[in-house]
């Protein structure tokens, strides 16, 4: 498709069943379930999620900017659970975590962008596969100010809703591909996380530079 051969992972290709089963069957409110789960750090990407139903937008079954609405209000329902689980506390996380499914590196991870680059990230991480389901973690540990967590999110969200929803729009009859693309998914996350926060930590030491 993109003319690279990456790497199969068959990780997100597991959740396409789930994912085309529930949107074909109770619609909007399918969309919205799945959504929430996302955020909540539940392994359901919303990069089959928003694509698949730009298919069903494309099909005229559903309305792409009540589908982008959808997803962002879901994606502001699961980011608020997902915060007062971590007002909890780490060590809650720590202990409870495999349970609700939450991986102890993508924290991590989350943690160190969070503490570094503030409540900022929460907007910009919106658009960052990953970052964007585990950011509202630190966020709820760290007490950020609940209603700009709240705004951040929710705008945030709606550029990545987008972007996922008109993909499937543009793709429309030619969805079958999508599950080959999606097999490689994970790869194509990991390179791009990369090489966001490759960037980000040379725009902060271009800055610390011309500070000095």
């Amino acid at each position: 498709m993109l003319g690279v051969k990456f790497p199969r992972t068959g990780i997100s290709t597991r959740a396409l069943g789930l994912v085309i089963s529930t949107i074909d069957k109770i619609g909007y409110f399918g969309i919205f379930i799945l959504m929430i789960l996302e955020s909540c750090g539940i392994p359901i990407p919303s990069e089959i999620i928003m694509p698949f139903s730009g298919y069903l937008v494309s099909m005229g079954r559903f309305h792409y900017w009540l589908v982008v609405l959808v997803g962002s209000l879901a994606n502001l329902v699961g980011s608020v659970i997902a915060y007062f689980v971590g007002t909890v506390g780490r060590g809650f996380l720590d202990r409870y975590g495999k349970y609700l499914m939450i991986h102890k590196h993508h924290l991590e991870y989350a943690e160190k962008l969070f503490y570094r680059y503030g409540g900022k990230i929460v907007l910009l991480g919106r658009n960052m596969p990953v970052v964007r389901t585990y950011i509202s973690f630190p966020a709820g540990i760290s007490k950020m100010n609940f209603m700009k967590f709240c705004i951040y999110t929710f705008f945030g969200s709606i550029p990545w809703n987008m972007f996922l929803v008109y993909m499937g729009v543009w793709m429309g009859e030619h969805w079958s591909i999508v599950a080959d693309f999606f097999e490689r998914l994970d790869t194509i996350i990991i390179i791009t996380v990369i090489m966001v926060v490759a960037y980000l930590l040379l725009f902060e030491a271009r800055e610390e530079h011309e500070d000095i």
